[in-house]
């Protein structure tokens, strides 16, 4: 057909090829619950446990440690009865004071990049 004889098309319509991409990046169960494909959530895994890792040995802290003084904190919240309530709220409250503006910023960050 020319270009003459396709009927017009509005022009806020999304095109053919449009349409199928969006059909390709519809993204499996899988791939929402991961933020991605398999292979790319793996790579960037790994990435990101390479410079953790680097940042724990510089520090001198091998995951056999980390290990045990998880062990050692259940034993002593198992020993401590209630007070490892308190104890486990004071652990989530400086966690948070780090991880919660660093979600939001992200989320924020996130936002800005998807308008």
């Amino acid at each position: 057909m020319t270009e003459q004889n396709t009927p017009a098309r509005h022009p806020f319509e999304p095109r053919p090829v449009d349409i199928a991409a969006e059909q390709r990046a519809s993204n499996s169960d899988l791939e929402r619950f991961l933020g991605g494909s398999p292979s790319s959530v793996v790579v960037r895994l790994v990435f990101l446990s390479l410079i953790v890792g680097f940042f724990l040995v510089w520090l001198d802290i091998r995951p056999i440690d980390v290990l045990i003084s998880l062990r050692h904190m259940i034993e002593r919240f198992w020993a401590a009865g209630f007070d490892a309530i308190r104890e486990i709220l004071e652990y989530v409250a400086a966690g948070a004071a780090i991880v919660v503006p660093l979600w939001l910023a992200l989320r924020l960050l996130n936002m800005r990049s998807k308008n």
